[in-house]
């Protein structure tokens, strides 16, 4: 997977839930819905092939994606 196929706002969440942010907490900063920040959860972890948000923050963090930005 490419880096460049996740979306600025994808990238935007990742980063506050690298810094340990909940969904909830990710919602009221972008001011987003709860269940907005959810769908791009989602949208992340099939684009990365994650198994669950866990994985899908390793992957990240392991091939870099958030280090160039």
């Amino acid at each position: 997977m490419k880096p460049e196929s996740l979306t600025e706002r994808e990238k935007e969440v990742l980063r506050w839930l690298a810094q340990g942010k909940s969904n909830w907490e990710v919602s009221v900063i972008l001011k987003i819905s709860e269940r907005t920040v959810r769908f791009h959860i989602n949208n992340i972890m099939k684009k990365l092939d994650a198994v669950n948000r866990t994985h899908a923050m390793a992957l990240v963090l392991l091939n870099g994606m958030l280090d160039s930005d």
